[in-house]
């Protein structure tokens, strides 16, 4: 809730920037740590999502572990404080360069997406005298029901090690002394809101384990992802995601051995309600059938609406006028610049103050220069 001391806050910077929300970051953190931890269930955070310093010591503080798709998240994670041992790293195509970075940390575990990546690993690790643990990440063929650009469960993506290798993984093992397999790895999406997903997904997964007990691999570990998603079409309503839902439907649905953990790579879930982009109205311009709201924001800072015609909520924080329709669009020369067409918002005028709900995951993390503009900064609710 913006009262006015926040408000007067948020007007005193410099637009666009982004805003974190610190209290609901906190409160969705408790919710996330109560509902895991009645399973003992292990939660990494996928760096992705949002790497502002002030959110991550939030989440470091928490204890989660961390999910890395790159080796400077690897490198970042590491020197904010995350241990070693609770740090995975994912991503179908690391480097020499990033895979060494990872192996003089001492990860948890590479989630290895194919045979070829394996034995770069295997090699890479003898050259440093070292044993490797990895996870097999696996392509389950699950249907998430999300947009298509962030699926990535169908024997058709790029991700994972479809089923009918596993004959030719498993022999491949055996022969490479400088890696351990440690556990098998998961991800079929990302914003799912049907649990059912992550039943059938569950029921996949207890058939794959199965397969690797039969073949005398003992998993120490399952990772099941992330990809819980939130509302944001209501995100006042609904600021926290359903993670008691999200959590009882693999504790309900899964088989574990003794002894053996289940991990989760969360990132949406766990700060896109807490962010939000502050922007300031340049211009309003009359057009044929609508008006143009202008802002100083646009897709170099928050990128979703025009890559994947993402709906973000917008309140105009400084008029509460009369409501007419508005096409919400941003400075930058290209037509996709847009945030949203036909919305009924306060009449609003040059100056007035905009804010974009939903956008603390995949907004700052993804923002460009484009056009040579400057990059966006962001800010916690101590560091306004």
């Amino acid at each position: 809730m913006i009262n006015r001391e926040l408000l007067s806050k948020l007007t005193s910077k410099a637009t666009p920037y982004y805003f974190y929300d610190t209290e609901l970051l906190r409160k969705t953190i408790q919710e996330i740590k109560t509902e895991s931890n009645k399973y003992g269930y292990q939660v990494h955070y996928a760096l992705k999502a949002n790497t502002h310093d002030g959110v991550v010591k939030e989440i470091v503080a928490a204890g989660f572990g961390a999910d890395c798709v790159s080796g400077n998240e690897v490198s970042y994670a590491h020197s904010m404080g995350i241990p070693s041992e609770r740090i995975a790293f994912a991503g179908v195509g690391k480097t020499d360069h990033e895979i060494l970075t990872a192996l003089r940390v001492g990860i948890f575990s590479f989630n290895c997406e194919s045979i070829p990546e394996i034995e770069v690993i295997n090699d890479l690790a003898a050259q440093e005298g070292v044993v490797a643990p990895i996870a097999i990440r696996i392509n389950p063929d699950v249907d998430p029901k999300t947009h298509e650009y962030i699926t990535t469960g169908l024997k058709d993506n790029k991700f994972g090690i479809n089923h009918w290798d596993f004959d030719v993984v498993a022999e491949r093992l055996k022969s490479l002394d400088n890696i351990e397999l440690t556990g098998i790895h998961f991800h079929v999406g990302s914003q799912i809101m049907d649990m059912t997903v992550f039943e059938q997904l569950s029921l996949k997964i207890n058939k794959i384990a199965a397969w690797f007990k039969e073949n005398d691999f003992h998993l120490h570990h399952i990772n099941v992802g992330g990809g819980l998603g939130i509302n944001y079409e209501a995100p006042v309503e609904a600021p926290v995601a359903d993670f008691k839902g999200y959590f009882k439907a693999f504790h309900d649905h899964i088989h574990l051995e003794e002894g053996q953990e289940l991990h989760f790579e969360l990132g949406r879930s766990v700060v896109a309600q807490c962010g939000h982009l502050i922007s300031k109205v340049l211009y309003v311009k009359q057009g044929l059938e609508t008006q143009f709201m202008i802002l100083d924001a646009g897709m170099t800072e928050l990128i979703r609406p025009a890559l994947y015609g993402a709906h973000h909520d917008i309140s105009v924080l400084t008029s509460d006028l009369s409501r007419e329709k508005y096409d919400v669009v941003g400075p930058v020369c290209e037509s996709s610049d847009v945030f949203a067409k036909g919305v009924m918002l306060p009449k609003s005028k040059r100056g007035d103050i905009v804010a974009i709900h939903s956008s603390g995951a995949y907004g700052q993390t993804m923002a460009s220069s484009y056009n040579m503009r400057d990059l966006v900064k962001g800010y916690t609710t101590e560091e306004l």
